[in-house]
């Protein structure tokens, strides 16, 4: 893998029509070859500690790299603090499939990308990035995901009955100690479209294109298993590395001060994998 030089990366925001917005920054690559649009996963955000590390890698080596805030992700415009609890509240799968449709829409008018894109998501993004890379027109060319959730429902039915009862469910930043409440929005969502759109498992028997899952063996969020069955309805298509002993973060903490040999070690293969399965066109 020869790597290029990269220029500094450019902020955008694109606002929503209920008044929210999508930021994000543009890692552009000096010759780029190609394009990969990078998805955080849930009380994630774009700043967050491998996510720079991860575009930047990507630029380094030709690929224009895209990465933001989903909009319903409750952080504010400095980037880094959930502000924007309202909007964290009332975040859904479906709001960020539609984002997702936003994103790629202004990256083609600002031509970031032509042709076939790569998609990249951790955790939750990982499963969003699933989805969305199912469907036939989506333009993506090629998927990677690192510890990505198989199933859109979380929660037990008892808890979803406790969820309904009281309004809301509360979500522990742990990172920061804040107490993060989440509406019925979402609920409501996997509730009503939990088996079809919003199927992780049915849309990854789709996919069609060179999809790389990596997991790892110890992750205490995702367990390996749900990695093995999405790697199981997609024979033909999907790589399976287990990486044994990494955590859910892959060993990164935030801020990102030192980069840990496994974190180093799954860039190194996303990176490679997606310059391999590049087109600009």
């Amino acid at each position: 893998m020869t790597e290029v030089s990269a220029k500094s990366p450019e902020a955008f925001e694109i606002p929503c029509k209920d008044g929210l917005s999508i930021r994000g920054e543009v890692y552009p690559a000096e010759s780029s070859i190609g394009s990969v649009i990078v998805c955080h996963g849930f009380k994630g955000f774009a700043h967050w500690a491998f996510f720079p590390y991860v575009a930047r890698s990507l630029a380094e080596n030709g690929l224009t790299a895209i990465t933001f805030d989903f909009s319903g992700s409750g952080i504010g415009q400095d980037r880094e603090s959930f502000t924007q609890l309202d909007a964290f509240a009332c975040n859904t799968f479906s709001r960020e499939q539609d984002d997702l449709d936003i994103l790629v829409d202004y990256a083609r008018r600002k031509k970031l990308i032509n042709g076939k894109f790569g998609l990249f998501g951790h955790s939750r993004g990982g499963g969003m990035a699933i989805i969305y890379a199912a469907a036939e027109d989506s333009g993506v060319g090629s998927l990677v995901t690192w510890a990505a959730i198989g199933s859109s429902c979380w929660w037990t039915p008892e808890a979803a009955v406790t969820w309904r009862k009281r309004g809301y469910a509360e979500i522990t930043n742990s990172r920061t100690g804040q107490i993060l409440k989440l509406g019925t929005d979402l609920l409501d969502d996997v509730e009503m479209n939990g088996k079809t759109k919003l199927n992780i498992e049915t849309a990854a028997a789709k996919i069609r294109v060179p999809w790389l899952i990596i997991h790892g063996t110890t992750d205490e969020t995702v367990k390996r298993n749900q990695a093995e069955r999405l790697h199981a309805v997609s024979p033909g298509v999907s790589t399976l590395r287990l990486i044994k002993g990494a955590s859910h973060s892959f060993d990164a903490a935030h801020p990102l001060n030192k980069i840990p040999p496994v974190l180093e070690k799954v860039v190194l293969e996303t990176v490679k994998f997606f310059v391999r399965n590049a087109t600009s066109g």
